[in-house]
């Protein structure tokens, strides 16, 4: 498998865990430690992506660096999963409330896991508009930059089939 695939799979395994570990916590908590997660790996995939372009000019984006596919799918399983929260009943409840309460009730589970994981991956080999252009971006922002695309057009498709009652 290309090393894309396994930062991929290190970043379902990630969120997964995250949500683990907080299930009982209080729902500012849990959607706290999402979005640090969520973060955490983009602030941290910049700053390694920067210095990989620096120490190798010629290979604007070299496949040894996972992060960014990390970054990605993490943005699309969080916030995939925030859409489909905000979006959901019962109505009147604080975002975070309703967050908290879809990770109890099993929004995250293994099919959702596992379609996050491939349509990240589809829309991160296709690279659709924007994301293709994104690649361009000067420095380490061109290397994680699609990545971010991807994963946000995974969270809406996560959104959509949601919506949809798949």
């Amino acid at each position: 498998m290309a090393p894309g695939t396994w930062g991929s799979a290190v970043a379902v395994a990630l969120v997964a865990a995250t949500a683990a570990v907080t299930r009982a916590e209080p729902a500012p908590v849990i959607v706290v430690s999402e979005f640090t997660l969520l973060l955490a790996l983009a602030a941290i995939g910049l700053w390694a992506s920067q210095r990989v372009v620096a120490a190798t000019p010629s290979d604007p984006d070299p496949g040894y660096v996972v992060l960014d596919e990390l970054s990605g799918q993490t943005i699309s399983l969080v916030a995939g999963l925030a859409l489909s929260a905000w979006t959901a009943p019962p109505a009147g409840e604080l975002v975070t409330a309703k967050i908290a309460a879809a990770l109890a009730t099993g929004l995250l589970n293994w099919k959702y896991l596992a379609a996050g994981f491939i349509l990240f991956r589809v829309f991160d080999i296709w690279k659709p508009f924007p994301a293709r252009r994104a690649e361009f971006l000067p420095g380490g922002l061109g290397i994680m930059a699609d990545d971010w695309v991807a994963g946000a057009y995974a969270a809406l498709g996560l959104w959509l089939i949601r919506a949809l009652r798949f």
